[in-house]
């Protein structure tokens, strides 16, 4: 009766105190020396067995489909079948616990979260771990500290300013209270001026240009720090009733917490993000306004929120910064006789936390803009530097002339990319098919992806070629070995956009070309090429499954860097992931070795 068994390893941490019992009560140690197989091909499986020491790989014939290390369990699934699909043997000396079968029948029936880890197919062991999560990992938003939330920055006006002054600027800046400084008191008093005040003063019946603000400023503001709770912050405003809070940090005044910002912080903070980034009259508000969501995006992730909704909320907020930028930098002129748009996983909705620049303009035919073009556009570029976008490595942006050109010049050059299908131009290609229009006129856009549909269209070699650069990265094979530790013990890391994200994302992109689809993200791709009877029903189903799971696996990786004060390098460190995640990895990534097989006949890529 074994007392140390892992209960902390998937799925048995999800097993209540009685069931991790009947465990211990029936499980035993089994021995199995290198090279021994562990079970046959059609053997009806007795246990379940779960890997102390040493590393088990699977064979489907003479391939190697996984491996499993230690506190991996394996074969759930013939267990409840009856029959082993494939063959397990020992890599090395292996010592693993067997789980009797009826005890591993009892535990599926009692606990249905663990048969659908155990043994399901990837989208049920996703929608398990799901539930899990909104039962255990959800933590309110309340606990949140209140630098978590948009502060405005102070505006100071003297207290001798004149009401009609400050509604001036009120008016000019957008805002609707200001901190009123008084001089004349030693120290310096600093008093809260709002909206509310100004409908005192006409009621006073005073001119406003001769009534000075310090006479209605209230000069004993409710104070709160930036290390206080929202829920401690929200208490005080209801305890005062007051619907602002002074927000310093010792004698440093931070700024204002507004009862609207902190409602929407508690419901839907995408949404007063929003309405800051459309006030934003400068670059430098804009500036803050975007760091606010970095801050969503880690808040959504910890109160478990899907990583679909947060890359779709991710989105619209960059569109919508990414065209006030445009607008403040831009002259009306060149807005209406243009069309910026993103590419890259920007333009297809999936990117979570900042990433590379990738953005271009199409300039309507004849148009000339009224200033410096170049100068206009490396100004967006250096705005979006500022912003937190790196700089893009391979220069597409529009401060790149390749990437600012007229319609006829866009369609001259998607010409060059299906004529010469070099590998520069099919990856200029790809990029481009990605294109997602961010404002202007959208028309500009759409003339250039119609030519470059009509170029590509039953264009059978070039878009084998195409489609071929799934294989640029080489097999996964090695990486289950990484996966597990079994080749470099070093600080490995997974790339996960070369061994998953990639072929997945440009696979899809390859079958949607060449049925000509409209669509730019992955999963509308994926939904359009299901219902044309393109792609099987099921593993249209896992490819988006397998997506959204790369991208959170990506996403907990970025932000744990991020709270260390590293740069996010897009890596996953293997021997960190948790012993359910690193099965939810094997299983995608099988998936995506399934998609490429199916490509690779579509395209007749074993001909190239």
């Amino acid at each position: 009766m074994p007392s140390a068994f892992n209960f902390t390893a998937s799925p048995f941490d999800c097993l209540t105190s009685e069931q991790r019992r009947l465990v211990q009560n029936h499980v035993d140690i089994a021995y199995f020396p290198q090279g021994e197989t562990i079970l046959a091909l059609g053997a009806q499986p007795s246990h379940l067995f779960v890997i102390i020491k040493g590393y088990v790989q699977q064979f489907d014939g003479n391939e190697v489909v996984t491996t499993y290390g230690p506190d991996d369990s394996f074969d759930g699934r013939g267990l409840v079948a009856g029959k082993v699909s494939s063959r397990f043997v020992a890599a090395e000396e292996v010592v693993a616990y067997q789980l009797a079968k009826q005890a591993v029948s009892d535990l599926i029936a009692d606990n249905a979260t663990f048969g659908a880890l155990l043994f399901s197919d990837l989208s049920n062991k996703l929608s398990a771990l799901t539930s899990r999560q909104s039962q255990h990992e959800l933590q309110s938003l309340a606990m949140a500290r209140v630098d978590a939330a948009f502060i405005h920055p102070p505006h100071f006006v003297d207290a001798g300013t004149s009401i009609l002054d400050v509604v001036k600027t009120f008016q000019a800046l957008r805002i609707n209270a200001v901190l009123v400084r008084d001089t004349r008191t030693t120290p310096v008093s600093v008093g809260i001026f709002t909206g509310t005040g100004v409908q005192k003063a006409v009621l006073r019946g005073t001119p406003l240009d001769y009534l000075a603000v310090g006479e209605l400023a209230n000069f004993s503001p409710i104070g709160v720090r930036p290390s206080d709770l929202i829920g401690d912050a929200l208490a005080s405003m209801i305890k005062h009733k007051v619907r602002r809070l002074l927000v310093a940090d010792g004698e440093q005044i931070i700024g204002i917490l507004e009862a609207l910002d902190l409602f929407g912080f508690l419901s839907n903070q995408s949404y007063q993000i929003n309405e800051h980034i459309l006030a934003a009259q400068d670059l430098e508000a804009l500036k803050r306004a975007g760091v606010q969501t970095t801050r969503l995006i880690a808040l959504l992730h910890r109160n478990g929120t899907k990583v679909s909704l947060i890359a779709r909320l991710v989105q619209e907020l960059n569109l919508r910064l990414f065209e006030r930028a445009w607008h403040l930098i831009a002259p009306p002129d060149l807005v209406a006789n243009s069309c910026l748009f993103v590419m890259g996983s920007e333009g297809r909705g999936e990117q979570l936390l900042k990433t590379d620049q990738d953005n271009g303009l199409v300039l309507r035919d004849g148009y000339v803009c009224s200033q410096d073009l170049a100068a206009v556009c490396q100004r967006f570029s250096d705005a979006l530097a500022d912003f937190g976008y790196p700089v893009c490595p391979g220069n597409i942006m529009v401060s790149n002339p390749h990437w600012r050109q007229s319609v006829s010049d866009f369609r001259q050059m998607a010409r060059l990319w299906s004529v010469t299908a070099s590998p520069d131009s099919l990856m200029e290609l790809a990029i481009f098919l990605d294109a997602h229009a961010v404002c202007g006129d959208t028309t500009l856009l759409e003339e250039v992806r119609n030519a470059m549909f009509d170029l590509t269209f039953g264009n059978d070699a070039m878009l084998a070629r195409f489609a071929a650069a799934i294989h640029f990265f080489g097999s996964s094979q090695g990486w289950w070995n990484r996966l597990l530790n079994l080749g470099d013990k070093g600080d490995d890391q997974l790339d996960l956009k070369k061994v998953g994200i990639f072929p997945l994302v440009h696979g899809v992109r390859s079958l949607a070309l060449a049925q000509r689809l409209t669509e730019v993200s992955t999963v509308a791709r994926i939904e359009a090429l299901v219902a044309g009877g393109k792609l099987p029903d099921k593993l249209g189903a896992d490819l988006i499954d397998s997506l959204h799971f790369f991208m959170g696996l990506k996403l907990k990786a970025g932000l744990q860097e991020l709270d260390t004060g590293r740069a996010v390098s897009g890596g996953i460190q293997t021997e960190k992931l948790s012993s359910l995640d690193r099965d939810l990895l094997k299983d995608t990534l099988g998936i995506v070795k399934q998609f490429k097989a199916l490509l690779s006949q579509r395209f007749h890529l074993e001909a190239l």
